[in-house]
């Protein structure tokens, strides 16, 4: 079910109907549940570099960039080196194993058959962003790689989304950094409550209820 933040602003600009509808999406635990694989991936490179890494914590709180994650493993010196090796072995281990979650194909769908262009916005390595993709049958327009947080709200920008769609904070903050209207999925590491916090306007359980509230804002704009 769906909730909304009363207190929040109403649709900013440029929501109105001068404007073609374009919706941006994050990928991991947004469209993808990518848990298995990302796990898959950090177990190879601990078997590779001899260095432990708990598995289970890390697909507990996806979101933040590698070399954030990698920071609480490796030596700062050796940071930059486990993320090139990781990119590297990712394709092996990790496309396979992840699945679209709920609602993903029907919501990129939802988009274009309101006419409107569906855009991917993710932190994750961009090549490695368009093999999920691909290997599971979703295709955006455009795919944005390698951005985190506010610096998604530039990419969302530059392409006049006027919704980003995602399941962390750092979502909520890239959508206020673009004016688009932030809604929220409840599919990764951060609750309703955390995600009302931080400013999203719409909450949802997943994204089987999307198309649904897609089609509802549209009209809206139309009107």
């Amino acid at each position: 079910m769906a909730s909304t933040d009363q207190n929040a602003p109403q649709h900013p600009l440029p929501h109105d109907r001068r404007h073609p509808l374009t919706v941006g999406f994050d990928l991991d635990m947004t469209l993808v549940d990518s848990r298995p694989g990302i796990a898959a991936a950090y177990r190879a490179l601990s078997a590779e570099t001899g260095v432990e890494i708990d598995v289970d914590l890390v697909v507990s709180r996806i979101g933040p960039p590698l070399e954030t994650e990698l920071a609480h493993w490796f030596p700062a010196d050796g940071v930059a080196a486990a993320a090139d090796r990781y990119r590297e072995i990712y394709p092996d281990h990790a496309i396979a194993p992840s699945t679209a979650l709920a609602g993903a194909r029907e919501s990129v769908a939802a988009v274009r058959a309101l006419g409107g262009r569906a855009i991917v916005v993710t932190a994750k390595y961009e090549p490695n962003a368009k093999l999920h993709l691909a290997h599971l049958g979703i295709e955006p327009d455009t795919v944005v790689g390698w951005l985190w947080a506010e610096a998604k709200g530039e990419a969302l920008r530059e392409h006049g989304a006027q919704v980003y769609v995602g399941d962390h904070t750092g979502d909520v903050r890239g959508a206020r950094v673009a004016g688009a209207l932030s809604v929220a999925v409840t599919t990764g590491p951060c609750d309703a409550a955390e995600l009302r916090t931080a400013g999203a306007d719409v909450v949802l359980a997943d994204l089987t209820g999307f198309p649904a509230w897609l089609a509802a804002f549209e009209a809206d704009r139309a009107a």
